[in-house]
């Protein structure tokens, strides 16, 4: 093997080996169970064509091949075995032309998700993806999980962007999916099927999306709630009104406290629930938007409404939502983020039965999500040092995915399957479905050289 990895130094690519170094990508965020294996090496490929190299020599030296970004995954999506050549595509991180009269930005993957909203804003556009981590979520990760957010109730995910991609195939060839153009029903939709493949088909190398115009204002209402039911009603009143946020998220009781305790913001804990909604558009939209807001959420029993004022009273409302995740991590040293979907007829008995069976193996939990969409993030608090507690928790995830999928649901909205959830992926797929998903990977990767053991 040492010899092997001595041949990819050759190659020109920079290399990481040393235990001591290649340690750290042996794991994403997910928390960890199994036992840690850290992968042959770690190589950093700067251009599409080194990226073909590290494959077709893996395709011919019987290793196989990890894409990783910013290893934010919470599904084990990354994780490698002792064959596994990590390509860490930090070296990719170029903005490669913005074109404001097209509306399209085509980007290397380690761009973040951050620098290409910011990027284009400057510019009065948009890119409207918003994952609670966009400071360092990278683009070719939330491509190889369709990544969501709070904004995708009104601008739909990930998926609804991407436009073209360049992707280095299992084989070492390299291909475009599909065009630099807003409308094409050229072929089959090759963009859309490696969007949320996880990096089981082929490494994405350069990613074009479609921008629009960005709002001109937007304004963030907090609103609280005595029950969760009023709450879900609050979410169905407000679409029913026919008003169309961009945000529509929940946030449960513990999830209130915990936030307050870890970053003090003027949260009320007493309540059971509160919605955060967000309304953009034109100035006098948004004015309009939010009187309606306000009178429709009175209806539905709000029993506080804060709406804001300011960008400053938004970004404050925004920082304590956005620090859910690190707040659970004051309450135990591990925080499992798990990721269900529901219609939102549904969300009620989600909610409720999350918190029943989690009481049931005396396991914290807090619970939010994106309520527009019927996608639920519970957040668990653990020990998993505590052989027990791990043990209950692995029991928690198993009857949590069957409750989402009793309840219509599906495993996840945006996360993706990874290792972590792969177990459990035929309770959400019928079998003929799963047999052609099955076929696809063998006809792109017919040695399964690609991200082995995700998904499949």
């Amino acid at each position: 093997m040492q010899k092997l990895v001595d041949k990819i130094k050759k190659l020109n690519i920079k290399v990481l080996d040393k235990k001591e170094d290649i340690y750290p990508y042996a794991f994403d965020t997910a928390p960890l169970k199994n036992k840690i294996t850290p992968p042959l090496c770690v190589c950093f490929p700067k251009t599409t064509e080194d990226i073909q190299k590290l494959i077709i020599f893996a395709s011919k030296n019987g290793l196989n091949i990890v894409p990783r970004g910013a290893a934010t995954c919470h599904t084990s999506g990354c994780k490698p075995n002792d064959k596994s050549i990590v390509l860490h595509l930090s070296l990719m991180d170029k903005i490669l032309d913005f074109n404001k009269e097209d509306l399209t930005i085509k980007v290397e993957p380690y761009v973040t998700v951050k620098k290409i909203q910011e990027t284009v804003e400057k510019e009065g556009l948009f890119f409207p993806p918003d994952p609670s981590n966009l400071a360092v979520s990278t683009i070719g990760g939330a491509v190889a999980l369709s990544s969501g957010g709070p904004r995708a109730f009104k601008y739909g995910t990930t998926k609804d962007f991407v436009i073209n991609l360049k992707v280095v195939l299992p084989s070492g060839e390299i291909i475009e999916t599909g065009s630099n153009v807003a409308k094409n029903v050229t072929g089959y939709n090759l963009t859309q099927l490696f969007t949320g493949s996880e990096g089981t088909l082929g490494v994405i190398s350069e990613v074009t999306l479609k921008l629009i115009p960005k709002p001109e204002k937007r304004r963030v209402t907090l609103c609280y709630f005595d029950t969760l039911l009023s709450a879900a009603k609050g979410v169905n009143d407000v679409i029913n009104a026919l008003i169309v946020p961009s945000t529509l998220d929940l946030l449960d009781k513990n999830t209130l406290q915990t936030i307050e305790k870890y970053n003090p913001t003027g949260l009320l804990c007493d309540k059971e629930a509160a919605l955060l909604i967000e309304v953009d558009g034109s100035s006098a939209k948004i004015e309009e938007d939010n009187k309606k807001l306000y009178k429709v959420l009175q209806k539905s029993g709000a029993v506080k409404i804060i709406q804001s004022t300011s960008e400053e009273e938004n970004e404050k409302i925004w920082k304590a939502r956005r620090s859910a995740y690190a707040a659970v991590t004051k309450i135990k040293p591990n925080v499992a983020t798990e990721d269900v979907v529901v219609n939102r007829s549904k969300i009620v008995p989600l909610v409720e039965g999350i918190q029943e069976i989690s009481a049931k193996y005396n396991i914290t939990v807090c619970i939010m999500g994106h309520a527009g969409d019927g996608n639920i993030h519970p957040n668990f608090a653990l020990v998993l040092s505590d052989e027990k507690e791990k043990e209950n928790f692995e029991k928690v995830k198993e009857e949590l995915f069957k409750l989402a999928i009793e309840l219509g649901g599906s495993l996840s909205g945006e996360h993706g399957i990874g290792s972590e959830k792969k177990p459990y992926l035929d309770f959400a797929l019928q079998d003929t479905a799963l047999k052609y998903m099955k076929e696809i990977k063998k006809l792109f990767d017919p040695n399964n050289i690609m991200n082995p053991d995700k998904m499949f």
